[in-house]
């Protein structure tokens, strides 16, 4: 049990690392477009912008300094 346990921590940590926001970001970007494939509708451009957009949130946050602070790790 502790192997699992240890790997699914693993597994949490990589896929969302120091950033919870961006990981929540991605996630809900790819429902958005797995949404729109199901009903028939070209989802390619939903991904670059949100790319985009994430990362300039997370670059916003991490030259303010927000999220590093010693209970955020």
């Amino acid at each position: 049990m502790m192997r699992v346990e240890m790997f699914l921590i693993g597994v949490w940590d990589f896929i969302v690392g120091d950033d919870w926001r961006t990981a929540l970001g991605v996630a809900l970007a790819l429902g958005v477009t797995a949404l729109l494939v199901a009903a028939n509708i070209a989802a390619w451009w939903v991904m670059p912008p949100s790319v985009c957009l994430l990362l300039a949130l997370s670059l916003r946050r991490a030259a303010a300094g927000v999220g590093h602070g010693p209970d955020e790790r």
